[in-house]
């Protein structure tokens, strides 16, 4: 009789812990809360000064690359080739252009110009959401967009002589992370 009991307990505990089991497994998502369901989104911003200009001309406001700038360019390309990057941005001026030429050419993309004086306003933030952005840029304001995204005075101007540094910050919904990478 003792043994019939246990038994007879024991498969109750079973028979509930299956249904609960079989309720658990056939929830579908859409009966998580919202708050578990937390769509993450991913916007990704790579920095770049211009590269090497022509300096030969001291009244040229607009100077073209030097060959070696025309070189870190193409690496530039190389080294973001494993990267789909969606969109590029770059000043009106011919080195940041040069600069970005190769990328956008490995890339199959087109250039869009940003003004860098209206650094991250609401229409750059909307197109580039969710996407993988290069930025070609200057000393100044290169340092001083990644500086307005990440909401701190954080990087300074780029010595005029280095050519070689990356910015790199992630968004993932309202975190930021940044990274700055010295390449030459």
């Amino acid at each position: 009789m003792l043994y019939t009991s246990i038994l007879i307990h024991f498969m109750k505990s079973v028979s509930l812990l299956l249904i609960f089991l079989f309720f658990l497994t056939s929830c579908n998502q859409s009966a998580i809360p919202t708050q578990i369901q937390k769509e993450t989104t991913t916007t990704t911003y790579i920095f770049i000064r211009h590269a090497e200009k022509d300096l030969s001309d001291p009244n040229n406001r607009n100077p073209n690359l030097t060959e070696e700038g025309k070189t870190r360019a193409e690496n530039w390309a190389k080294i973001l080739a494993d990267t789909k990057v969606d969109i590029i941005y770059t000043t009106d001026y011919i080195r940041t252009r040069k600069t970005a030429e190769p990328i956008a050419t490995s890339q199959g993309l087109e250039t869009a110009i940003y003004n860098p004086k209206a650094l991250n306003d609401s229409d750059f933030q909307k197109k580039t959401k969710g996407k993988t952005t290069v930025i070609v840029g200057h000393s100044n304001t290169t340092p001083s967009f990644v500086n307005k995204i990440i909401g701190e005075n954080k990087y300074k101007s780029i010595d005029e002589k280095i050519y070689g540094k990356i910015f790199i910050l992630t968004i993932t919904n309202n975190a930021i992370t940044d990274i700055v990478l010295n390449i030459n």
